[in-house]
């Protein structure tokens, strides 16, 4: 995955996010929403810090876990719907990704 961001004044800046063949993996996304929840200055006492960091863990693992659920249902509505249309060897593709 490569990065790049561009800062423009105080408030604006634009993140430009590529992959090669590939959508990004839940763990890219999981990322790229903490980086827009949670944020600690580096001149946070460490006692601010430390939790701040602690807390960032936490929820990494809850919303990369709801992510890979969010997947998954989205699978299956996809699966159905295929299936649905009459394609079933295509449905059965789509259920084994």
């Amino acid at each position: 995955m490569l990065t790049n961001a561009i800062q423009m004044g105080k408030n604006f800046s634009v993140d430009v996010i590529t992959t090669d063949n590939r959508g990004l993996t839940p763990e890219e996304v999981t990322a790229l929403c903490l980086d827009k929840i949670i944020a600690v200055s580096d001149t946070a006492p460490p006692a601010i810090k430390d939790q701040a960091q602690a807390f960032r863990g936490h929820l990494e693992r809850v919303i990369l876990e709801y992510m890979k659920q969010a997947i998954q249902h989205d699978r299956v509505t996809v699966y159905n719907a295929i299936k649905d249309a009459g394609h079933d060897k295509l449905a059965e593709h789509i259920r084994r990704i």
